[in-house]
């Protein structure tokens, strides 16, 4: 039952999230559509590897796939927004209190929570993205409010460095407690296994590069808006 709950969730999570940044950006509508295709299909391809047991910490080049699949959307969308006035304009373009509140869907992170509560993991992985999840996700109306409201500046930097730092976090403890994993240094239960395979492989191999991405672009907004500030 939290299988299918989870899926249910996390895609619709993954559907509105990438929706609501291609609609907020400033592009035309084929862009819009490349770019929800290509999320499409980067999320189908995270699906069937999966499904094909490639994130196995057990499976030689598990470490290394999934390991591709969250640094490549960073460094893709890194690249080409140095690359590219037009990128970089696209993503800074999209409202501050929006990228914030779009961190509501932190909260799903309770999920940790509950299958580490049914043994499915265990160690520190579970609790540390669990909970930081969660707190991410509890304080991202109240501070998306106060952004709009212009009041927020210490708080949006403090608020999306703890946001980020979890994710960071998030993926360290679940690489090094990763059963089979050459990784591997904490040896806890069944580790980080569960986010290995469906539906909760889409975690770290499509919402965690997707939320990174959002705390850089948040981190850029406010760092640009220090330098407009003297001025």
């Amino acid at each position: 039952m939290l299988d299918f709950i989870g899926t249910i969730v996390l895609v619709a999570a993954i559907i509105v999230s990438v929706n609501a940044l291609t609609g907020a950006m400033p592009i035309s509508a084929s862009q819009l559509i490349a770019l929800s295709v290509g999320a499409g299909l980067w999320t189908g391809l995270a699906a069937a590897l999966a499904a094909a047991n490639l994130f196995l910490g057990t499976n030689p080049i598990g470490p290394p796939v999934i390991g591709t699949m969250i640094a490549l959307p960073l460094v893709a969308t890194a690249v080409a927004a140095s690359i590219s006035p037009s990128v970089r304009a696209s993503l800074l373009g999209m409202p501050m209190p929006f990228l914030i509140a779009l961190n509501l869907w932190r909260l799903a992170g309770g999920f940790f929570l509950l299958l580490a509560a049914e043994g499915r993991l265990g160690g520190p992985f579970p609790t540390s993205a669990g909970w930081g999840d969660v707190i991410t996700g509890v304080l991202a109306l109240p501070v998306a409010w106060l952004a709009l409201r212009g009041q927020a500046s210490p708080l949006v930097w403090a608020w999306n460095t703890f946001g980020m730092l979890d994710l960071v976090a998030a993926l360290a403890l679940g690489i090094i407690s990763a059963n089979g994993s050459p990784l591997q240094i904490i040896h806890a239960g069944q580790g980080s296994e569960a986010v290995q395979v469906l539906p909760w492989s889409l975690i770290p191999t499509v919402l965690v590069p997707m939320y990174l991405i959002v705390h850089g672009i948040i981190f850029a907004k406010l760092a640009q808006g220090s330098q407009r500030a003297p001025g």
